[in-house]
């Protein structure tokens, strides 16, 4: 499947305009990146659809309204450095590598990471950094990171929201996570005001992948 400028806009408009993702740079971003690059060949007639196109090991590329949501939360800023767990097919590493300074992305899974690498160095972006990590494990997600983010996406859902990741933002950062279990999860964006001061709110109701190891609540029982 080529990609055409019609392709493209109609994802825009219809997509992620109607999902009221607005802002100028969001927008921009997205029409940058040729979607088709990052989805795997057998489901390009798939790529501007407002659909989860399916990956390897179970995973989804997130619809195209939910990363246009992510990013008009994030609004990342060009001086920026950003923080994605979960890089996927790296579409949205992408996004936010051009809004933002740079991007260190960690995927737990070393053959998607490998098809982000091949993707992002086809799409031709530099200062981006794919690392082979669990994020979920401390000593591993201590040896991935470098220092604090002004921007943190993580893009699978966390059945129970995990603080671990807001300690990574700099003063006056953000963080998307999704929170909660199907049929309903929650987006939240946090942000860190002071060193010991966040503030939630809510963003949308959406269904997306949990994260791979993340904590459950405990199974009712009678």
């Amino acid at each position: 499947m080529m990609r055409t400028t019609s392709a493209s806009e109609q994802m825009l408009e219809q997509q992620v305009r109607a999902w009221d993702v607005l802002d100028t740079r969001v927008l921009d971003a997205m029409r940058g990146v040729p979607r088709e690059l990052f989805v795997p060949e057998a489901q390009r007639f798939r790529a501007y659809a407002d659909a989860e196109v399916p990956l390897a090991h179970g995973q989804h590329m997130l619809r195209p309204s939910v990363a246009g949501r992510i990013l008009q939360a994030l609004l990342p800023r060009p001086e920026e450095s950003v923080l994605e767990i979960g890089t996927g097919s790296g579409f949205l590493t992408a996004c936010l590598r051009a809004m933002a300074a740079r991007v260190r992305s960690l995927e737990i899974f070393p053959e998607l990471a490998a098809a982000a690498r091949r993707n992002l160095a086809a799409f031709g972006a530099d200062a981006v950094e794919i690392r082979d990590a669990d994020a979920l494990q401390t000593q591993q997600l201590r040896a991935a990171v470098d220092g604090r983010y002004g921007a943190i996406a993580i893009t699978a859902s966390l059945p129970l929201y995990d603080e671990r990741f807001e300690q990574l933002l700099a003063v006056g950062g953000r963080l998307v996570a999704v929170v909660g279990e199907a049929p309903v999860m929650e987006a939240r964006l946090v942000r860190r005001l002071t060193e010991d001061q966040f503030i939630s709110a809510s963003l949308f109701e959406t269904v997306i992948d949990p994260l791979i190891h993340a904590a459950r609540p405990p199974e009712f029982a009678f």
